[in-house]
């Protein structure tokens, strides 16, 4: 009776593990991903998600363009659609572009075949916008399995975490999310920010937009120095 016991509970929690490793997103056990190189070297990168959003993620261009920032863009694909004149700014910039699927939807609870169509979509209205992008994706939610990151390969993708949050969707000013994320750089960080939201287009980022100055005039002041996902990879 007790051995049945332990063995119920044993398999709990491993059904427990491995479902929170589908969200964790620094958890490999599905599938490599990169999440930058945490605790080494003195360069941040800085992403964003869920864009392109009007205002705010013009109104973002023009505080990493006076920082003399570069960065990564992960688009929703419905969204460029319905403003591909902020998606084109972005580019214009000189900031990387990464596919963040069509419609928004945690992939753990999709088929294959569905996450095959959000990124080919995807991939498609940014190619007609802005032109040659990066294979960068950014699954949303974090949420993946090993079926959904076979399709993100196979289609030549590379899969991007991260490794520090500055819970910019729950947080209500700049300095709360600036602290926040403050609190887990390490060097060799990849950030995770939002420049829109899959709660719908027009929705309020004027935090994140302040937060990003402060970050960045905080992170200078100590020395460190801010690249593109790409460009991190790449050494």
């Amino acid at each position: 009776m007790l051995g049945t016991a332990i063995g119920v509970l044993g398999g709990a929690a491993a059904a427990v593990g491995l479902g929170w490793a589908t969200m964790d997103p620094k958890s490999q056990l599905y599938g490599r991903t990169f999440l930058g190189s945490p605790g080494h070297g003195r360069r941040l990168v800085l992403t964003y998600d869920d864009g392109p959003n009007d205002p705010h993620t013009p109104r973002l261009l023009d505080v990493l363009a006076r920082h003399g920032v570069k960065t990564t863009f992960f688009m929703i694909g419905s969204y460029v659609e319905k403003r591909p004149d902020i998606a084109r700014a972005v580019a214009a910039a000189g900031h990387e572009i990464g596919n963040h699927t069509w419609s928004h939807p945690n992939l753990i609870w999709c088929s294959s075949a569905t996450v095959r169509q959000e990124l080919e979509r995807t991939s498609k209205i940014l190619t007609d916008t802005v032109g040659p992008h990066t294979s960068l994706f950014r699954t949303p939610f974090g949420g993946r399995r090993p079926a959904s990151l076979r399709v993100v390969k196979s289609l030549g993708m590379t899969p991007i975490m991260w490794s520090v949050a500055g819970n910019d969707w729950v947080l209500p000013t700049a300095e709360a999310i600036a602290d926040k994320a403050w609190s887990g750089v390490t060097g060799g960080d990849v950030i995770l920010l939002h420049d829109g939201s899959h709660r719908g287009f027009g929705w309020d980022r004027a935090a994140t937009v302040g937060a990003t100055d402060l970050l960045i005039a905080r992170a200078k002041s100590e020395g460190y120095t801010f690249c593109t996902v790409g460009e991190m990879m790449n050494g």
